[in-house]
């Protein structure tokens, strides 16, 4: 039955229209943002990942570029202290020459300040930014990144020593082998040999946490490349399958407007049998 008040073909027709009309706009959306998930009503539980994931990147990136002041800080009292068990092996080289009764000890004195003012200088210059690892023993932590284990949020950190070189210019300082006589020159050597473990210790402990920042930070950046690989693999669109489904759809939606035009005729033709 043909009815000039209802045409189904047509309504059909525009609702195919609409279907397709509402496609391809999702489509272009996709390719104009290079996204299939732009907002919640997408998909809501990848949205939800995704988000927390580009959170967690961005915080991983953040305490990285943290952890850089740190290393640099680390690193530098590390150079001071590796300076200083240099110095510290000469005051030890010197006490050891001094040891000889033909040795002029007053002149050899002189050259032990000499060096204890020197490692007072490296003391004084091994800072970075004003940050100081070489004047103090006191424990220092540091964050290294995040974690989500068994759905609560915690962060994780590290912690190592700062070093005290200056206790170790104040035993080196002490030190004085002018007199000359066998025990003093027995008791300095073993005195100047013990800051010498102490300033090898020293520099060891810093070296060890200079090389966990930098693994730590490598880590991080292997870590937050994978997490932005994830949210891409969720939320960006196929381009080469958004390309073909955009010709589908300008195809599809030519058909749809001329069944429409076809379909609105139809009481047209209604009309021409009563003529």
């Amino acid at each position: 039955m043909s009815s000039i008040l209802t045409n189904t073909s047509a309504m059909n027709a525009l609702s195919t229209l609409r279907s397709v009309n509402k496609g391809l706009e999702d489509t272009q959306n996709r390719i104009s943002t290079g996204k299939k998930i732009n907002s919640a009503k997408d998909n809501a539980a990848y949205f939800s990942i995704s988000e927390s994931m580009n959170s967690d990147s961005g915080m991983y990136k953040s305490i990285n570029e943290g952890l850089t002041l740190t290393k640099n800080s680390v690193s530098t009292a590390r150079l001071g202290a590796e300076s200083v068990k240099d110095l510290a092996q000469q005051f030890v080289e010197r006490v050891s020459f001094a040891q000889g009764d033909a040795v002029d000890h007053a002149a050899v004195q002189k050259e032990l300040r000499s060096i204890v003012d020197q490692i007072g200088t490296t003391i004084s210059q091994a800072t970075f930014n004003g940050d100081s690892l070489v004047d103090g023993s006191a424990n220092v932590t540091v964050v290294t990144g995040i974690s989500r284990a068994s759905g609560s949020f915690a962060t994780t950190s590290m912690t190592f020593q700062a070093v005290d070189l200056s206790s170790l210019q104040a035993t080196l300082s002490g030190i004085d082998i002018s007199g000359g006589s066998a025990a003093v020159l027995t008791s300095a050597l073993t005195s100047a040999q013990s800051a010498l473990s102490t300033a090898i210790d020293n520099a060891t402990s810093l070296g060890v946490a200079e090389k966990s920042l930098e693994s730590q930070q490598d880590f991080l950046g292997k870590l937050t490349d994978k997490l932005d690989t994830g949210v891409g693999n969720m939320v960006d669109a196929d381009m080469e399958k958004e390309a073909a489904r955009l010709q589908s759809y300008q195809v599809q939606q030519q058909l749809a407007t001329q069944s429409l035009s076809i379909a609105n005729q139809g009481p047209q033709n209604l009309l021409s049998l009563f003529r």
